[in-house]
């Protein structure tokens, strides 16, 4: 069988050659000092491959929606977390919380309607590439719930048209030459010097009624540690193995703390 990684699940990952389905106790303490106990049903894989963790990953935890997740058996009915950014030492971690304490409040925090259904759908407008708003189509008419907030997926997928004409303005804003003819990157807009704030522009995502500003460390980062490429961590939907609409993902989440109602 395949393993099934994010919301939507996606059996791109990896693949697992046996299992078994178990139940364990879990602990999670509370934010009042008392341990809450649960008792979690879960996967237990064996031989799998495919991975792009070196070895640092533990498991998979779901926070979808449907019955089998982690939040659906815990009873939880909204969570929040904070990644670290991408290639951070594995000894410093993020945070989750769940329930009672999840609440994201304070100065700069937006929110957006949630789409509905047993996915975290949301209404992207566009993205702006410094002062350049590039619309989601070309139209300018968006279709609610057009994206896929996922965990699970590293790279923000839009479609081929969007993708394109955001390139472009983003290409504009760095004064250097991106990386050509590389069979190893293809079609991936890449540099060979780190983009940064200083040399990069800041991206704004422009969901429903919120505005989510992207740093460089959200937008670039070095993909193959062997190789010093700096690429655009947004892709091309057509150039993914992914089988479901638009998504944003772990790399545009990390060093922002996400508020989600199941």
């Amino acid at each position: 069988m395949k393993v099934s990684i994010g919301t939507p699940p996606v059996d791109i990952y990896g693949s697992i050659d046996t299992g078994v389905w178990a139940k364990e106790k879990v602990t999670i303490n509370s934010t009042s000092g008392q341990a809450v106990f649960f008792d979690i049903a879960f996967g237990c894989a064996h031989n799998i491959g495919g991975f792009h963790y070196k070895g640092h990953a533990m498991g998979i935890t779901g926070l979808g929606a449907g019955p089998s997740s982690f939040v659906s058996q815990i009873g939880s009915k909204r969570f929040s977390y904070c990644l670290v950014p991408y290639g951070t030492d594995p000894s410093i971690t993020g945070k989750i919380s769940f329930d009672n304490g999840s609440e994201v409040v304070g100065d700069g925090v937006v929110s957006t309607p949630y789409v509905g259904g047993d996915q975290y759908y949301l209404t992207l407008e566009g993205i702006s590439a410094g002062d350049t708003y590039v619309p989601f189509n070309s139209s300018g008419r968006v279709s609610k719930g057009n994206i896929c907030m996922d965990s699970g997926s590293p790279p923000l997928t839009l479609p081929s048209d969007f993708y394109d004409r955001l390139v472009v303005e983003v290409k504009k804003r760095i004064l250097i030459d991106p990386v050509k003819n590389d069979t190893l990157l293809g079609t991936q807009l890449c540099y060979r010097t780190e983009i940064t704030n200083e040399n990069g522009p800041i991206l704004t995502v422009r969901f429903e009624g919120a505005d989510v500003e992207l740093k460089a460390i959200q937008t670039f980062n070095q993909p193959v540690t062997e190789y010093e490429y700096y690429c655009f961590a947004i892709t091309n939907i057509e150039n993914t193995e992914l089988d479901f609409k638009d998504g944003a993902g772990l790399w545009q989440q990390c060093s922002s703390k996400f508020f989600d109602w199941v």
